[in-house]
């Protein structure tokens, strides 16, 4: 499928314009410029032709800045990925000594350019756009990426200057696991996502709060095929200042919404705190696998018992729902992270189980007659028939003659029996008792 990158100095309007050609707000638009920091990727439809498109972060030249740095060399990743770039000025500002820096990038690029001139909405602003010609990248296309002026005709050029040879839209093929990476900030996310990938395809930066969007990239590598999701820290509401900090929490909420599998990951040195529970009671709550990685664990002084003794605290701390895969990593030395790979993809197998009736009810109800559900006001509760329900996450239904009687540890009992005969580690169980 082909990729076409959005590029421009900060500010010009690119992730509005990304949102309408991908037909959602994916990427995060706010009046600050600097807010995208990452590539970000989505889909985009017009007149039965389907491409990528890839958002970016402002470009600019000659910053010291720590981001600014980054940001530019993921821009130069997404020209070179790219099979064509729309470049977008602002009609308002003219041209500017940054455009024609961009514009000279370009060129020297030989990528086909489609030139966007973006915030015209009145028809005066339009004798503006002649003055872009001079950039030497063609005919420029007045466009108003708020209010969708212009860019049909954007569109119509985009897939004109694309190579011809992939513009069939692919074929659905099967649905691939999602695996997000979740946790606070800087605890080591982005670097997880760039250690599994093997290239710098998120900012990484000692300050806290770098990733502000869940980007997703498809994995295929050591017989693994998923997309793995990287998103921003979640930190305590009171702490969220600033309102792009609020759209990049709710974001990585919606990131675990949208996955199968969430990579939690905690620094070794503060354990699990308050803030990390939240984030594993969202996991739960929202019926998702996880694997729990403590990462920065070379930072820990050791002797023979500490990794032991450091599972069992955190296996206390996480009941009832302990039966969960728990992997000591060292992102910065890649010390286990292979390990991490094939525990989320242990966890999604279970996640996806589907089991027998008929094996469910020849393991489970010899064990309901050794130990049956406690009477209740002189009233026997038995239970006939257990069946998995087709629910995306493993879901049980226990059929007995009086559901209203069976109380709430006698179905922990149950969800035990399931976890010793058939392997669910790492995935919440919902039991449902209900009438024959």
């Amino acid at each position: 499928m082909n990729l076409v990158a959005i590029v421009g100095r900060p500010n010009v309007g690119k992730s509005t314009l990304f949102n309408r050609l991908v037909g959602m707000r994916q990427a995060i638009v706010d009046n600050v410029s600097g807010v995208t920091r990452d590539r970000h990727y989505g889909k985009c439809e017009w007149c039965g032709h389907e491409f990528s498109v890839v958002d970016t972060g402002g470009f600019t030249v000659n910053s010291d800045d720590v981001f600014e740095s980054a940001i530019r060399s993921q821009v130069m990743i997404a020209i070179e990925e790219s099979d064509l770039v729309i470049f977008m000025v602002e009609v308002a500002t003219g041209i500017t000594d940054y455009d024609a820096e961009i514009a000279d990038i370009l060129r020297r690029s030989r990528k086909p350019v489609v030139l966007a001139v973006n915030k015209v909405d009145t028809s005066e602003k339009m004798f503006g756009v002649y003055e872009f010609n001079s950039l030497g990248l063609g005919e420029p296309f007045a466009i108003a990426s708020a209010t969708g002026s212009g860019t049909g005709d954007l569109l119509d050029a985009v897939l004109e200057k694309l190579p011809a040879d992939s513009k069939i839209a692919e074929e659905e093929g099967p649905k691939l696991p999602h695996i997000a990476v979740v946790g606070k900030p800087n605890v080591g996310k982005s670097s997880l996502t760039n250690a599994l990938l093997g290239e710098d395809r998120n900012i990484v930066t000692p300050v806290a709060g770098t990733t502000r969007d869940a980007i997703a990239t498809h994995y295929n590598k050591f017989g693994h095929e998923f997309m793995l999701v990287d998103t921003a820290g979640l930190r305590k509401k009171q702490k969220v200042t600033e309102d792009l900090e609020f759209y990049s929490v709710m974001r990585a909420i919606r990131a675990i919404e949208n996955s199968d599998v969430c990579i939690l990951m905690v620094d070794a040195q503060q354990g699990i705190e308050a803030q990390d529970m939240a984030i594993f009671n969202i996991i739960n709550r929202n019926r998702k696998g996880c694997v729990l990685v403590v990462n920065k664990w070379d930072t820990i002084e050791k002797d023979n018992n500490t990794m032991k003794e450091y599972r069992e605290a955190l296996e206390r701390r996480l009941q009832p729902f302990n039966d969960i895969p728990i992997i000591f990593t060292s992102v910065l030395h890649k010390q286990r992270i292979l390990d991490v790979l094939n525990a989320a993809q242990a966890v999604y197998d279970n996640y996806s189980r589907r089991i027998p009736t008929s094996a469910l009810n020849d393991a489970l109800l010899p064990e309901i007659e050794n130990y049956p559900p406690p009477a209740w006001k002189g009233k026997y509760i038995k239970i006939k028939y257990i069946t998995q329900l087709p629910t995306a996450f493993p879901a049980f239904a226990f059929f007995c003659n009086l559901p209203q009687y069976v109380r709430d540890p006698y179905k922990r009992f149950l969800e035990n029996k399931l976890r010793e005969h058939f392997d669910f580690k790492g995935c919440p169980l919902q039991i449902y008792i209900r009438q024959k």
